[in-house]
């Protein structure tokens, strides 16, 4: 069956970056001059996604508006004859994919979200993709994901080795040898373990390939870390019954979900930027210059 649907969980608080996410979306957060979820949907488009759901909660209509339509804004920026601004609104209103939104009235999980998303699924295999994560490489994760799915017919979690010191950050998966160049067994995943029981340095990192038999696992499953449903216990739980591979993943990852790696990804994604790259350049060519010459004085 054709992997044409994708979830993308929004509905968490944002607290990590109080006090702008008080009342502004923690996925409208820019990368220069782009939301970090418009990343994500771009990735799911270019990967072969035709429907999108994404499960928001409260506060998070600007999401909504975004990928809508602004006659008054176009009306603007035609008469006012700004061609290309005109051009970059239509083409996130026409991003060639369909998008629905779902709320969830309370933060219970990552789980839970999912398992909001069951009608729309429909039987079918599917994508989750969050929004913290950041993706570059040649062929997208996603479709990377998409296309082990077209050889095992499984699901396949994306994972990448991550410093020893930080598994307890991530879902950590214990391998059981790999049976491709990417593709590895798994005999057991782990939420957030412990950083002397983490049973290896290989983390799950925000692109899942799932097939519609979670929803079962998720309608009976029992409050995890934090007192949350956590999708990690569900696919631990799904491995017992249908194999459940992981993808390690070798491109970049980009992590937006604290202020270092936001800041971090800002600065790369700028130096890459059209209109910002060559000052963004000369600015941090001076600024190490600076930083340098305060540094000998210390």
């Amino acid at each position: 069956m054709k992997v044409r649907k994708a979830i993308i969980p929004a509905a968490g608080l944002g607290t990590r970056f109080l006090p702008i996410t008080k009342a502004m979306p923690k996925e409208m957060l820019p990368i220069v001059d782009k939301p970090t979820i418009q990343f994500i949907v771009e990735e799911a488009k270019n990967s072969g996604i035709e429907d999108i759901l994404i499960v928001t909660g409260k506060s998070k209509r600007s999401i909504e508006d975004h990928f809508d339509s602004n006659p008054e804004l176009e009306q603007d920026l035609e008469e006012t004859g700004k061609v290309e601004l005109l051009k970059l609104t239509q083409q996130i209103t026409n991003l060639g994919v369909n998008l629905y939104y779902t709320r969830q009235p309370h933060p219970a999980g990552l789980g839970d979200a999912i398992y909001r998303a069951r009608s729309f699924v429909a039987g079918e295999p599917f994508i989750v993709m969050l929004g913290d994560d950041l993706m570059s490489d040649k062929v997208p994760l996603t479709k990377q994901l998409i296309n082990d799915y077209n050889e095992i017919h499984a699901s396949a979690i994306a994972v990448m080795q991550v410093p020893h010191e930080e598994v307890s950050k991530y879902g950590v998966i214990e391998p059981e040898g790999k049976i491709t160049k990417d593709l590895y067994n798994v005999k057991s995943f782990v939420e957030k373990p412990a950083i002397e029981d983490a049973p290896s340095d290989l983390a799950i990192i925000g692109r899942y390939l799932l097939t519609p038999e979670i929803f079962d696992i998720l309608e009976h499953q029992k409050p995890g870390r934090g007192g949350e449903i956590q999708l990690t216990d569900a696919i631990d739980s799904l491995n017992k019954t249908q194999r459940v591979f992981a993808h390690v993943f070798t491109g970049q990852r980009h992590d937006v979900g604290n202020k270092e790696g936001y800041l971090e990804t800002s600065i790369q994604y700028g130096l890459k930027h059209p209109e910002t790259k060559d000052e963004l350049r000369k600015y941090i060519i001076e600024l190490g210059k600076k930083l340098e010459q305060e540094s000998k004085k210390k």
